[in-house]
């Protein structure tokens, strides 16, 4: 399914980098094309996996995503760093929760943010 996220990316004219996630979460790094807006990526990337998703009957019961993204921005010397770091989602998040890694990324980042309505509840 990673793949096919990476691929749908790419349809927008920008190009992955690498797409990896846990159960609870996708981290997709990319070179953004300068003429796509980072909303229609992830319109195209959200809408179009989840009809891969349903299509493919996937999971049991019905795949949605949850409304909203992130979208952090980082320079060329990151790009290694960043990297590794969504290649080791799977070990980081046996250390920390996604909303632990999500708070401490805006805070690191002076974001500020409510926490009280930032997550909805996993079904």
């Amino acid at each position: 399914m990673l793949g096919v996220i990476g691929q749908l990316i790419n349809e927008t004219g920008c190009r992955t980098i690498i797409v990896n996630g846990v159960e609870d979460q996708i981290h997709c790094f990319f070179g953004l094309n300068p003429s796509v807006f980072i909303s229609e990526v992830m319109q195209v990337a959200k809408g179009k996996s989840c009809k891969y998703i349903n299509d493919h009957q996937l999971p049991p019961n019905r795949f949605e995503w949850q409304d909203g993204y992130s979208a952090f921005f980082y320079s060329h010397s990151h790009i290694e760093k960043v990297y590794h770091y969504i290649e080791n989602q799977e070990e980081r998040h046996h250390k920390d929760t996604f909303k632990e890694e999500y708070k401490n990324m805006l805070t690191k980042y002076a974001i500020p943010y409510d926490g009280r309505s930032m997550f909805d509840p996993l079904i």
